[in-house]
């Protein structure tokens, strides 16, 4: 069933999700059922990035980009759109972000050209960025985006810093690695 195949192209949905997804589909009202693909379509065709941070936005300009009670001198680096959520679901940062839309992955063929630095760069000769934070994945692919990006912005003069690393809140030392137990013993502060 083409519905079932469909399905399966999502991320992280194999053959039985994805049939119990088409089932679900298939079990729902006509009306209910018109909404759900109404929606998708409208997604496509309405949503696109941020012409500022590369956010996804039903406007020429994100929420976040358009607000002027954000600090502007800082500008937090992230992956992708679900990531600008997760920070904002703490209402602890107050900057504007960037998302890169991906990290660098010699072994995908994602290169620096394949997501959104260039961007990133054009925005920081325009603006009164003075610091960059860092907040990609802590994987070898997150690392060597954070990695490569701070050395194009060295001789910008823009300060560049990285989230710390630890252990979770609620987490067990005994289960923690021994890369996480020493970037949390690097990142460690006062109390």
């Amino acid at each position: 069933m083409r519905l079932i195949e469909q399905f399966e192209r999502l991320p992280q949905i194999g053959h039985k999700t994805a049939q119990r997804l088409a089932f679900y589909v298939l079990g729902m009202p006509d009306g209910q059922a018109e909404k759900f693909a109404d929606a998708i379509i409208d997604a496509r065709t309405k949503i696109h990035t941020c012409s500022c941070c590369q956010n996804l936005t039903d406007e020429e300009k994100c929420q976040i980009c358009s607000d002027d009670g954000r600090d502007k001198s800082m500008v937090c680096v992230v992956e992708h759109p679900q990531d600008v959520m997760a920070f904002e679901r703490t209402r602890e940062y107050n900057g504007l972000y960037h998302v890169l839309h991906g990290s660098i992955s010699p072994l995908d063929g994602i290169g620096p050209e394949q997501i959104r630095i260039k961007e990133l760069m054009s925005r920081l000769s325009s603006a009164e960025i003075t610091e960059i934070i860092m907040a990609t994945n802590p994987t070898v692919e997150g690392e060597a985006t954070a990695s490569y990006i701070s050395r194009l912005l060295k001789p910008m003069g823009v300060k560049v810093t990285r989230l710390a690393y630890g252990i979770p809140v609620g987490g067990d030392l005994e289960y923690a690695d021994e890369v996480t137990l020493s970037r949390a013993l690097e990142g460690r502060n006062e109390i």
